[in-house]
Formats: C-alpha cells, structure tokens, sequence
C-alpha cells in the first residue's frame, strides 16, 4: 500500500514520502497561479483544476491554500472567503449554501504525538464535514475528524476540537456550546 494509500484511508503514514511531495507540488503551483490571478473567469477555471468536487455557484476567495486540493468537496452555493488554509489529507466535504468566513484553518492532518515518531513524518489523517447551511466566522480553526451539523455556527476565532450538533451555536477555544437563548 502506498503513502497516498494509507493517508486517504485515515491510516498511520509518512508525510514526507517522496510521492507525497510531488502532489503537493502540484497543488502548490496551482494555487499559487489561482492566487495571482485577476480575472473571474480564469479564477473559476483555476479553481476546478485545483478542488476535486465544486458545485453551481460555489466559490473559493484568493488567496486560498490547501495540501491536495483534490480532496475538497464544495457544495452548491457554498463561498469560502479569502485566506482560507484547508489541509486536506483527508476528505474536506462542505455542504451546500455553507459561508465560511476570512483566514479560516481546516485542518485533517495530525502529527504522531511521540516525537521519534514526528521528526520522522508519521501522521493520520481525519475527514472533516461541514454539513448545509453552516455559517464558520473569520479564523475559526477546525482539527481532524470533526463535523460541523446542519444549520450550526462557528463564531470567529473558535477552535473546534469535536464534533458541533446541528443548530448548535460554538464559541471560543475549545469551542464549546452556547445556550439556545444566547444571541440572536
């Protein structure tokens, strides 16, 4: 089984295996194209050849920053506005009619923990799922493996370490839940 192999099916691999670096090569140029570029319709075609899924009307902000790219999923009207740094290792699939605000960090990837195993390259990789209809304000931070449920919010600048119901409301680091009459 390949590095690649291993990292998309959320097993113990190597990030620094020489077939990892390429891809991410790849990704890296076409980013940085996407990044420079002014014009709306080379931006939206720039934008399909980086994501691996983009729907009618969804839409990515330059700058954007991702590992892959071929592993975002971006759902039917959803926009991701700019600075966004999506560490797609693992599977980022984001709903339909999702916003998600400025310098927003998804993240998939998690170094080994022991640190012989880190200075090695030993990592996993988690799926992250944003479900419809999901509001994530400006520098929200999201780990591995959590789903964001149908309806919720993430305020600014909340750190999402486990997995937010669907309508629910999350503030803060770590993100916790706010009650049901708290806000608007």
């Amino acid at each position: 089984m390949t590095e690649y192999q291993k990292m998309i099916s959320s097993q113990v691999y190597n990030c620094m295996a020489p077939e990892l670096d390429v891809l991410r090569g790849e990704t890296a140029r076409r980013y940085r194209r996407f990044n420079r570029s002014e014009e709306e319709e080379e931006l939206l075609t720039l934008l399909q050849e980086i994501v691996g899924e983009l729907a009618q009307g969804a839409f990515i902000c330059p700058p954007l920053y991702c590992t892959y790219g071929r592993h975002i999923s971006l759902g039917k009207n959803s926009y991701i506005n700019m600075g966004a740094t999506l560490l797609d290792n693992a599977p980022i699939r984001i709903g339909a009619n999702v916003m998600i605000g400025p310098n927003v960090q998804i993240y998939t990837a998690a170094h080994a923990l022991a640190a012989d195993e880190r200075i090695q390259g030993m990592e996993t990789a988690l799926p992250v799922t944003i479900e419809d209809k999901v509001w994530i304000g400006g520098g929200a931070i999201l780990l591995p493996g959590v789903t964001i449920g149908r309806e919720a919010i993430v305020g600014a600048g909340a750190v999402v370490t486990k997995d937010v119901p669907a309508g629910a409301r999350v503030v803060g680091n770590p993100a916790r839940i706010l009650p049901a009459n708290a806000g608007r």
